[in-house]
C-alpha cells in the first residue's frame, strides 16, 4: 500500500475514473445537506450545473493534482500507521480522525486558486462560501478517503 497517491491517482488511465468518482462524491455531499444553508447550497449547485454542464468534473480535473499533493503527506502517514500493529483503519476514517490539518491542506488549494483569480464574481462568491467550507470539507472526509483508497488500493 506504500504507493504514492500521485502515482496511483494521476495515472492517465485512471484519472478520468478518479475525477468521475470525486464528482459523484460532491453530488452526494450536496444531496445530503439539510436545513436552510443546505437548501441554499443545493440551489446554487443545481444552478451552476445547469448553466454550465460539466463544470464540476472540469474543476475537479483541474484541481486534482494540487489536491493529491495536499493529501500525499496524510496518505503516507496513513500507510505508515497501517503497517504498525493494531486494527486496520480505512483512509476515510484516518482523514476523519485528523480533520483540522486535512481540511486546511485541501482548502489551501482553493484559497490559493481564489487568490490568483482575476474574476471578481469568482473571488466574491468564494469569499462568501469560505467561512462554512471547512465544516463541509470535514463532513466529506470519510467519503473522500474512500475514493482515494479505492483508486490507490
Amino acid at each position: 500500500m506504500a504507493v504514492t497517491l500521485k502515482a496511483a491517482l494521476l495515472d492517465s488511465d485512471k484519472r478520468g475514473y478518479v475525477v468521475t468518482d470525486l464528482e459523484t462524491l460532491v453530488d452526494d455531499e450536496v444531496k445530503d445537506k439539510s436545513g436552510l444553508s443546505g437548501g441554499m447550497i443545493k440551489t446554487g449547485y443545481a444552478a451552476v450545473k445547469k448553466v454550465k454542464p460539466g463544470i464540476i468534473w472540469g474543476v475537479i480535473d483541474t484541481l486534482l493534482d494540487e489536491f493529491v499533493e495536499a493529501l500525499e503527506p496524510h496518505w503516507m502517514a496513513y500507510c505508515a500507521s497501517s503497517s504498525e500493529a493494531g486494527p486496520p483503519v480505512d483512509f476515510g476514517a484516518y482523514l476523519a480522525a485528523h480533520p483540522q490539518p486535512v481540511s486546511e491542506a485541501l482548502l489551501g488549494v482553493t484559497d490559493r486558486r481564489a487568490a490568483k483569480s482575476n474574476r471578481q464574481a469568482i473571488t466574491s462568491m468564494y469569499s462568501k462560501l469560505r467561512p462554512k467550507a471547512q465544516e463541509n470539507v470535514i463532513e466529506a472526509l470519510p467519503r473522500l478517503g474512500g475514493v482515494m483508497e479505492k483508486h490507490a488500493g
